[in-house]
């Protein structure tokens, strides 16, 4: 089950707050504390992100991280996956990728976790919409379906095996049908 905080509190407050496992989002003025994720939740994550970053890093398109603390309009939320397009990606002087991400992620994907509230996340997604992401899923391993959303449209349904999920403009080339999505949870 997931944990909000009573106690108000602001931003700034929350982020000096050390870090946690499972990870604590504030939204709306509140502490979330994410469920901590569980075996099919873990696999899908792990496999999605790997897959995006095989067809989009490489050719410096986009980079697909896990976990990863983004605060931005006056929230601060942590994505089971949040995709940056390359000349978004924060950086350092030095080149490297910054710690702090303080911006929407271009592609958002939850993953829906048992007992997690489907209403609040898909809060998170439509926030990420309103600042400026292109694309968000909603993952559920339980009924092995998809729900797409994308700024200024109702949301997608996908159920169907063989339907390939929308991507983003920036990865039109990566095509992910629902059979490959939910078979990464098969043991061979």
């Amino acid at each position: 089950m997931v944990q909000t905080s009573t106690q108000q509190m602001t931003l700034e407050a929350f982020l000096k707050l050390p870090e946690t496992k499972p990870a604590r989002e504030f939204i709306d003025g509140k502490i979330i504390t994410k469920p901590m994720p569980q075996g099919q939740h873990s696999r899908i994550q792990q496999k999605l992100s790997a897959a995006i970053n095989q067809v989009l890093e490489s050719p410096q398109i986009a980079i697909a991280f896990t976990e990863l603390r983004c605060t931005f309009s006056g929230h601060s939320i942590v994505p089971d996956v949040a995709v940056f397009t390359w000349e978004r990606l924060p950086t350092n002087p030095d080149g490297t990728i910054a710690n702090q991400f303080n911006a929407a992620p271009d592609w958002v994907i939850e993953i829906l976790s048992p007992g997690q509230s489907v209403t609040r996340v898909t809060g998170k997604i439509l926030h990420c919409l309103n600042q400026g992401s292109q694309l968000g899923w909603l993952i559920d391993p339980a009924e092995k379906l998809v729900l797409v959303y994308q700024p200024n449209q109702q949301p997608s349904l996908f159920e169907a095996m063989s339907d390939c999920l929308p991507s983003p403009e920036f990865a039109t080339e990566y095509c992910l049908s629902l059979e490959q999505l939910f078979s990464w949870l098969k043991v061979k």
